[in-house]
């Protein structure tokens, strides 16, 4: 009987240690959506309801008319909300989407009312909350609890109305974005150019919007189902009265749809949208929302996230978790899936395309940001999405010309500089990455860099060697994020036996030495017979020939050869005392610009072209002010509070840096499929990779104040140098840090 008694102890004991953690009880998603106490950029993230990749993301509007801080609608200081729509950008520098407005009230609609459109009501963060797939609030003038959730293509509402009250959900089609004075004059930055409401039954209202934003021309339809009957209803173009007509066209449409207060409280609202057509919205409603089960949702939200978030475990302090995980679901949220489920999608001449049977297709690549560690993160611990994401680029390619610069709702927007699409290629290529024709996805890389397009004449670039001011702004930045550019196209060439294309390219990849000047120590601009360009000041931010940075922060954007940069600046005596004044100086020169913010010295962590330089030491042979930095970086940028980021999160990059130096090595070279070696935050991390295997990072003495590392050892073997590969990691084993 003992023993019958010990077996089952054991048993139970086993059963609970297998049980995996619920990640998702770590995930904050509130974290980045305030500005600190100076006023500094948020992470301009949203805490709505979505699913991984999800194309809805239902969230609530904190502006009457979104600015562009913070893009993503939602600002945590304010205290009314506007509406709740089912789009979103989380954390980029621009603003755009913010699709069909659903607001419950608790009162009777006058035309008046709706053809002013301000059904603004105050909310208090002590009635909120939110996690992965689930968002409520309680709205204070109408005392009605709005409870949101969402599949990938339908957003879920559930509003609970007060007792004997009436109950009315206005439908705005009209409420986007709008970039405040400040930077666009005062000006709408979108405009409608066509939107329709139609009742189709008493249960259903359909319609769409055609417009023009960042987005040059979107296209959202979109299908709501009620729970309960329509009883009236009330539909304007700006303040043309529809009458009783069950369809309304215009470009200032609103709704508001009466029920009867005494078939029940709780009113449901399912709200299915769409790229391609009304018939899409409707199939993806069918397929994905057919059940009035509001915790079928919300099971089903939960239930996808701790899948993705899964894939590392952690052993850390709750803190710690909180921001890590909340870190893997901001970099998971997109890109946004971008067809129907019937395969189809919209592509980028605006024709209707077909998606092989079980795929899907995929936007939303802010790849100035995200190629530098959100992408290589997807390429280690998500391999069968990022092989899609590279396949999309390709299909973008396909009827563009060249590789996505910034792909938003299928199209490009054309938004930053350079082709970072490349390097993603280029580190999908390398690392091996299965599902991808490299051949097709080869090509696509080298035309995309001969090409010309917006910010690349390539004609230009290979007749001076460098992108001469006068022909092209911004122009040291192309050239040096161009350079790097080519340096992936050449390893690509290298690795397919392209002997030609790669002394071609590797030589380009080495123009950025045509821009430094060592009489100043910087990379400056010149024009096209040569000279430099006067006046110049390292420490403005209102040179043109830099983008969203100085000289400071552009003279360390040499990651294909961090060697041939510490030669260029004088070997590694003169190089380390250079990058000690980048860490150090704090002088600013007039404004400074807006997306740059948490300094150390020069070192901006608010924005991306900082993110790599405090692993330079280790390649100049000081390897431990590497380690003094990361941490100062991870401890002083991040928390789990709401102004928990530095700056933009830009579609996860500022959380990708997290999770890979939390890790203890980052992908310093983007396109490389390499990392360098930094210092672990945690004891033990275990990455769970495709195929069954494991990835252990251990630190069995680390501590708080242990950030040095004395020695690393990969599966038992000195590991050579402070360089990583990607096989390395995917052939699974043990990563073992003792500290100092």
């Amino acid at each position: 009987m003992k023993k019958q008694s010990l077996l089952f102890l054991l048993t139970a004991m086993m059963a609970v240690g297998l049980q995996a953690e619920d990640h998702t009880k770590f995930v904050n998603p509130f974290i980045g959506t305030q500005t600190d106490e100076t006023g500094a950029l948020s992470g301009s993230t949203f805490p709505g309801a979505t699913m991984p990749q999800g194309m809805v993301q239902l969230s609530p509007e904190t502006e009457n008319y979104v600015t562009w801080d913070p893009c993503c609608g939602y600002d945590f200081n304010r205290d009314s909300i506007f509406g709740f729509t089912h789009t979103h950008l989380s954390g980029t520098g621009c603003t755009d989407l913010i699709d069909v407005s659903m607001m419950p009230v608790s009162w009777e609609v006058t035309p008046r009312q709706l053809a002013g459109g301000n059904f603004g009501q105050r909310f208090s963060h002590a009635a909120e909350g939110a996690e992965p797939g689930y968002y409520w609030v309680r709205l204070q003038e109408s005392d009605i609890k709005v409870e949101l959730s969402a599949t990938t293509r339908t957003g879920i509402h559930r509003y609970t109305f007060p007792v004997g009250k009436p109950q009315t959900v206005v439908l705005d089609l009209d409420r986007s974005t709008f970039r405040g004075e400040a930077y666009y004059t005062g000006r709408r930055a979108y405009q409608i150019i066509q939107s329709q409401i139609r009742q189709i039954d008493d249960h259903t209202i359909e319609g769409f919007r055609v417009m023009t934003g960042w987005a040059k021309l979107r296209k959202v339809y979109f299908r709501a189902e009620f729970s309960r009957p329509i009883r009236g209803r009330l539909m304007m173009d700006g303040e043309r009265n529809a009458g009783k007509s069950d369809v309304v066209n215009g470009r200032n449409l609103r709704a508001a749809l009466r029920f009867d207060a005494q078939e029940g409280q709780q009113l449901m609202v399912k709200v299915a949208i769409s790229p391609v057509d009304i018939s899409g919205a409707e199939k993806n409603m069918s397929a994905e929302a057919s059940s009035w089960d509001f915790s079928h949702y919300t099971q089903a939200a939960h239930d996808a996230w701790q899948k993705e978030l899964s894939c590392i475990d952690i052993e850390a302090t709750d803190e710690q978790k909180t921001i890590f995980y909340t870190g893997l679901y901001h970099v998971f949220m997109q890109p946004n899936t971008m067809s129907d489920v019937d395969g189809r999608y919209m592509d980028t001449n605006f024709e209707i395309k077909q998606m092989p049977k079980g795929q899907t297709y995929h936007s939303t690549f802010s790849l100035w940001d995200t190629f530098r560690a959100a992408h290589p993160l997807y390429t280690l611990i998500y391999p069968d999405a990022a092989s899609q994401f590279v396949r999309d680029m390709i299909l973008h390619y396909n009827t563009y010309g060249y590789l996505p610069i910034w792909d938003l709702w299928g199209q490009d927007n054309y938004c930053m500089i350079g082709n970072h699409a490349i390097p993603v290629l280029a580190d999908a290529i390398l690392a091996g990455l299965p599902g991808i024709n490299v051949e097709e996805a080869y090509q696509a890389m080298y035309d995309s860099s001969v090409r010309s397009h917006p910010n690349s004449p390539f004609e230009a670039w290979e007749q001076y060697g460098y992108m001469p001011q006068t022909l092209q702004n911004a122009s040291v930045s192309i050239t040096m994020e161009q350079a790097f550019d080519d340096w992936c196209v050449a390893a690509v060439a290298k690795k397919l036996g392209r002997e030609e294309d790669y002394q071609r390219f590797i030589r380009r990849s080495e123009f950025y030495r045509n821009l430094f000047d060592a009489s100043t120590g910087f990379f400056r601009p010149k024009d096209d017979t040569g000279k430099w360009i006067e006046p110049f000041d390292a420490l403005s931010y209102e040179q043109p020939c830099y983008i969203e940075g100085n000289a400071w922060q552009y003279m360390w954007f040499v990651p294909q050869n961090p060697d041939g940069l510490i030669e260029l600046l004088g070997g590694k005596k003169a190089f380390l005392s250079k990058l000690d004044e980048n860490f150090s100086l704090t002088a600013t020169s007039g404004e400074v610009n807006g997306n740059a913010s948490g300094f150390i010295g020069q070192y901006a962590h608010g924005n991306e072209p900082s993110h790599h330089t405090v692993y330079l030491y280790t390649f100049a042979g000081r390897p431990e002010r590497t380690q003094e930095l990361v941490d100062q970086v991870r401890c002083t940028f991040y928390s789990a509070r709401p102004c928990g980021y530095a700056g933009n999160d830009d579609c996860g990059q500022m959380s990708a840096w997290y999770v890979f130096s939390s890790l203890g090595f980052y992908p310093f070279n983007a396109g490389a499929a390499e990392y360098v070696i930094g210092t672990p935050l945690f004891t033990r991390a275990t990455l769970h990779l495709a195929g069954g295997k494991d990835f252990t990072i251990t630190a069995p003495n680390k501590t708080a104040k242990r950030v040095h590392v004395k020695s690393v050892r990969l599966n038992g073997k000195p590991l050579n140098g402070f360089k990583l590969t990607h096989q390395q990691i995917m052939n699974g084993g043990t990563l073992e840090f003792h500290m100092k």
